[in-house]
């Protein structure tokens, strides 16, 4: 399969929707999922067109670790997470349904299992403020 420059995340990294964003660089952004499966869920997107980890320049791999690592230490501090899921899905059969390359960095908690994706929006004030404590924990 080939790049779609059409997928939702393209259109975020070109400006065309807008998004709750924590943290852009050069390569990268981070910004909240709007269908989170926990309070806190962040992405990490790299700014390099790639459908996921299957056609990713191993350059562009190699400059995402270290943003993942400080994205997950920032959440487990912004949301008093027990621990943190790092998940990142390739093709329709492994769960991808977004095929552009990203991450998700969700904050956990003992004995709450992660929501389903389910769809539903979460209110942009939530959004908003769970961006808020990420950026505020990444200063």
């Amino acid at each position: 399969m080939t790049y779609d420059s059409s997928n939702i995340f393209a259109k975020i990294l070109r400006g065309e929707i807008p998004c709750h964003k924590v943290y852009e660089d050069s390569d990268a952004i981070c910004f909240m999922d709007v269908m989170p499966q926990g309070p806190g869920h962040a992405l990490i997107v790299p700014k390099a067109p790639s459908r996921n980890m299957l056609d990713a320049d191993p350059a562009v791999l190699a400059k995402l670790l270290p943003l993942i690592q400080k994205i997950t230490k920032a959440s487990k501090a912004a949301f008093g997470a027990d621990g943190i899921t790092v998940m990142q899905f390739n093709e329709p059969a492994g769960g991808q349904t977004v095929f552009h390359l990203h991450y998700h960095v969700i904050p956990r908690f003992d004995g709450v299992p992660l929501k389903s994706h389910s769809g539903k929006m979460e209110d942009p004030a939530i959004l908003a403020a769970n961006a808020e404590k990420l950026r505020a924990a990444l200063a």
